[in-house]
């Protein structure tokens, strides 16, 4: 592979304009936007797999006394 100057060239204003972006605030609101809509997921998640843990659990009491009724 050969060294060329153009490409070196167009990588470090690339990488520069990246920086510049990352740097924003619109950036920064963006990610905190996309964190906080994660974190609610899991959240919503961990409710969910909660509820249905606790109707699992209903359901095998449930079974249970029927068990030991007949």
């Amino acid at each position: 592979m050969t060294f060329d100057c153009k490409q070196l060239l167009i990588g470090g204003l690339i990488g520069g304009a990246l920086v510049a972006f990352v740097q924003t605030q619109t950036f920064r609101k963006g990610c905190a936007k996309v964190v906080a809509a994660g974190l609610q997921l899991k959240d919503d998640a961990s409710e969910f797999i909660e509820s249905v843990k606790e109707d699992a659990e209903d359901v095998s009491a449930e079974s249970k006394q029927k068990k030991a009724k007949a």
